[in-house]
């Protein structure tokens, strides 16, 4: 029973800073990809970190703004947000890579196999 759950999502204001949290059971999580995806009304899911070992990948869009770390010792992946901007309003879900032999983060949706309910980031302005 593979589980993932997100939280610490809430309201920010703009310039403020959020740290959203990922528990994760079930699999053996220190070899495993975990990312975050997000997705806002009326847009497709993003991707935008990602963290294999110990250095975290992100997309340009959270570049020096966000933070991905993880605990194997206590199987979580936390995810450090600061400078926020109103664009961050979304629903902010965790992730777990399919394949357990491939190191490389990537944010395609179809290769991450589980996934957690979501935690709600709003960011207001």
């Amino acid at each position: 029973q593979v589980q993932l759950v997100e939280s610490g999502g809430g309201l920010a204001q703009a310039g403020g800073s959020l740290r959203l949290s990922c528990a994760a059971s079930g699999f053996t999580f220190l070899y495993y990809t975990i990312a975050w995806f997000r997705q806002a009304p009326g847009k497709e899911r993003e991707g935008f970190s990602c963290i294999h070992s110990s250095d975290g990948t992100y997309a340009d869009s959270v570049k020096g703004r966000f933070t991905i770390s993880r605990d194997n010792t206590k199987n979580m992946v936390y995810l450090q947000m600061n400078s926020l901007k109103p664009e961050d309003t979304a629903r902010y879900y965790c992730a777990k890579f399919r394949y357990i032999a491939d190191s490389r983060c990537n944010f395609r949706t179809y290769e991450y196999d589980y996934w957690g309910q979501g935690t709600q980031v709003t960011v207001s302005s």
